[in-house]
């Protein structure tokens, strides 16, 4: 039997016959695609003045247009024999441009900021340029660096990005030896999208909840469902490497990419990470293999990011260190091993690996070296390569040979390297076995640092590290067919991504993932739609974002109103309603860092709180586990003593007003979860309590009128107050005192209701 996806996917995304009868040559006017019964689909751009050499009445493309059959040109071929034939054609300078990773790119350029960019040296609104022009950027990108792995974000629409995907395609095939694009994502699928990894989330895309909601459903299969989708997706944008999954535990409950885990369940973190990459890799046109609809998986991050001290997170020099006070650091690997390199379809293990920004204390082989993971080779040589027997790409987080400032600033992230030249940081990431530089366009220090192998090993070492790179690099373009079948067809990629079906699927997850905490007297489910909701306006504070940029405060309604009346009569005042719903968000305790205590003579370290009330870290640790960073003049960084109150401290007292006004009337909060918080202020003032890891307001609504059942399950723990939550190690996994209710219950995890209360099911007997 055919899958579905092969029948969707083939007839839709590539407007072909799964089963030909003829050779057919279709001319789309920018690309001609020619499909062969007797062999691969070619694709290929007229403009490019690449020829079609024919071979036994097959045909193949001279992409570097010299007239004769190469073997990295024959698809009959190994995707590794096909790479190491390409690489020894390879300059210096074209393998350097493999190992750069581009900036982030949005389609089209914004005209400040983050992502911006020119066409013919003017912003966008100027230029009279198609939405789907390159960028002068990116052309130089291309021609001048070589650079062929390039990071999307936001992009118009799907039609869009096709189109842009056929003309960098082009551009590519048109230089050199034709090396195709390897576009790349962050995670796209979600419904949030606030930080520098999830730019490109939202949109006209298949929506599913949150990597933290993916785990809250305990179900392996929907994950692998998810990769598969997306992987379909992702094909239909040109994206063929996805930045994810984020594999690191979340055993350190502080962290700010909580979200972005699997949780601290340690055997579901495993079983997650490998239907992921199972998913987004397993081709249904191959037997689960490689094949046109694989998207590489790039995990993240070696050695595990989860067990930063005090849960400051290493974006930023403030939080460049990962501790091991439980001296857990082999579990933190298991993700890895056990799960995202011990696949079960046939890909084997995960084509990629990033490690992260953070310094692992003192897991450095014994060598008394701190550096940034990246810059450590013991981590990457000595365990990743060598015991745990990993040969595909490592590349580094984005700018880690960049200079920084200042521990608080957005900027380069070379913790542990930071008196270095850019040049020799280039050098020292090499020595330690990585392959690609991420968020880095330039390949001059990459010239520099192989001048230096030169130097320092003779010509021949040099020539053979680079080329090692450059194979694995390029295996990873062969195996999803770019250098066969590049182009795409814009119509085709609007019907697939964000599909009806996909959507569904996205939606059914979302619903799966909802987390029913609390229900005082069977209160839910409210199946009527004649009940009279009343839904308080919510205040949102303006926090600065992670490039410093400061949202205006505002008060305003935290959901369309249009969406709850249709379950609901929506009604204005708490007198009319039956029953309140509040939604609010988990606190956000801060990033552990205030400007303002260091200009004032402090050390600059406050504490991370998961309470919305003001908190004062009396139970802290007196000297921090780490410190010594060149620019500070101290090493503790302990914030004994010191307070802070979670910006949005106002949900809390939406919470208690609204229970006031209500009386003894029902009161039922919907709270998004970015990672656990202390239910014990909010807890009393609820009948009910329903958590959602950044699903839709429509999702919940389905859950709280009985339209689904809820059956998720908590991935993580929620703490029984803060003492609880300084005393955890940071490498520790449900270390912590958890939360018991009202109604008896914990807040532990695996924990969960359903309309007859606690959830005993197989899930939870695997799993507990």
């Amino acid at each position: 039997m055919i899958n579905k996806y092969i029948l969707i996917s083939l007839i839709v995304l590539l407007g072909i016959s799964p089963v030909s009868q003829a050779n057919n040559k279709v001319n789309h006017k920018r690309y001609i695609i020619i499909d062969q019964i007797n062999g691969k689909t070619l694709s290929y751009s007229p403009s490019s003045g690449m020829k079609l050499l024919t071979i036994d009445k097959i045909k193949f493309k001279d992409l570097n247009k010299n007239g004769v059959l190469d073997k990295y040109e024959d698809w009959r071929l190994p995707a590794k024999e096909r790479a190491l034939d390409l690489a020894r054609k390879l300059s210096i300078e074209e393998i350097a441009g493999l190992m750069l990773y581009s900036p982030h790119q949005s389609i089209p350029a914004h005209e400040s900021g983050f992502t911006s960019g020119t066409y013919a040296g003017k912003p966008f609104s100027e230029s009279g340029c198609s939405t789907s022009d390159l960028t002068d950027e990116q052309k130089q990108m291309v021609v001048k660096d070589n650079i062929r792995h390039i990071l999307i974000t936001s992009v118009q629409s799907p039609r869009i990005s096709a189109e842009w995907n056929n003309n960098i395609q082009a551009l590519c095939e048109k230089i050199g030896h034709g090396i195709p694009a390897n576009n790349s994502s962050d995670p796209r699928n979600g419904t949030t999208s606030n930080t520098e990894y999830n730019a490109g989330a939202g949109g006209q895309i298949s929506q599913w909840p949150g990597q933290l909601g993916l785990a809250a459903t305990y179900d392996p299969i929907v994950v692998k469902q998810f990769g598969h989708i997306a992987s379909h997706e992702y094909r239909a944008l040109g994206i063929t490497t996805a930045l994810s999954p984020q594999i690191d535990l979340a055993s350190e409950p502080r962290w700010s990419r909580v979200n972005g885990t699997f949780g601290e369940n340690l055997n579901l973190a495993i079983d997650m990470a490998r239907a992921y990459c199972d998913g987004f890799q397993s081709s249904e046109d191959n037997h689960g293999s490689w094949g046109m609809f694989s998207v590489n998986a790039m995990i993240k991050h070696w050695p595990g990011g989860g067990p930063e001290e005090g849960g400051r997170d290493a974006h930023f020099g403030y939080g460049k260190y990962v501790v091991y006070p439980d001296e857990n650091f082999n579990t933190m690997l298991r993700p890895f091993t056990d799960g995202a390199f011990d696949l079960h379809d046939g890909t084997n293990q995960a084509a990629s690996v990033m490690p992260y920004y953070s310094i692992s204390m003192n897991q450095n082989g014994g060598t008394g070296s701190n550096r940034g993971n990246s810059y450590n080779r013991y981590l990457i040589t000595d365990l990743l390569r060598n015991k745990y027997h990993f040969d595909g790409v490592v590349c580094t987080d984005w700018m880690i040979t960049s200079d920084v400032s200042s521990v608080s600033n957005f900027e380069g992230k070379c913790w542990g390297v930071e008196n270095l030249g850019v040049a020799q940081r280039h050098y020292e990431v090499l020595k330690s076995g990585v392959d690609q530089f991420g968020g880095n366009s330039d390949k001059g220090p990459i010239l520099k640092a192989y001048q230096m192998w030169k130097d320092e090993y003779g010509a021949v070492s040099a020539r053979n590290r680079f080329e090692r790179s450059a194979v694995r690099l390029l295996i990873n373009i062969f195996r999803v067919g770019l250098f066969e079948n590049p182009y795409l067809s814009p119509t085709n990629s609007a019907k697939v991504v964000g599909s009806s079906k996909y959507m569904k699927a996205g939606f059914d997850a979302q619903l799966k993932s909802i987390v029913l905490l609390k229900n005082k007297g069977h209160l839910l489910p409210l199946r009527s739609k004649k009940t009279k909701v009343y839904v308080p306006k919510r205040f949102v504070k303006g926090v600065p974002d992670w490039w410093g940029k400061c949202a205006l405060d505002k008060t305003d309604y935290p959901v369309n109103l249009s969406i709850i009346r249709k379950y609901y009569q929506v009604v204005d005042t708490p007198e009319e309603a039956d029953f309140a719903l509040v939604f609010i968000e988990s606190p956000e305790g801060g990033v552990g860092y205030s400007v303002e205590d260091r200009k004032s003579g402090g050390n600059g370290y406050v504490p991370i709180s998961l309470q919305y009330g003001p908190y004062t870290a009396t139970s802290a640790r007196g000297v921090s586990l780490a410190g010594g960073a060149p620019d500070e003049p101290f090493v503790n960084r302990s914030y004994r003593g010191k307070s802070f109150t979670a910006y949005n401290c106002s949900d809390l007292d939406l919470v208690k007003r609204t229970r006031k006004e209500m009386g003894l009337k029902p009161v039922i909060l919907s709270v998004k979860c970015f990672k656990a918080f202390v239910p014990s202020e909010i807890e009393p003032y609820a009948d009910a309590i329903v958590i959602n890891f950044e699903t839709q307001a429509q999702a919940v609504l389905d859950i709280v009128s009985g339209k689904e059942e809820p059956s998720g399950l908590l991935p993580i723990q929620f703490p029984a107050d803060m003492k609880t939550v300084e005393q955890q190690d940071e490498d520790g996994l449900r270390d912590m005192i958890p939360y018991t209710d009202s109604m008896g219950h914990q807040y532990d995890v695996t924990y969960g209701l359903n309309w007859e209360g606690v959830i005993h099911d197989s899930r939870t007997v695997t799993y507990k």
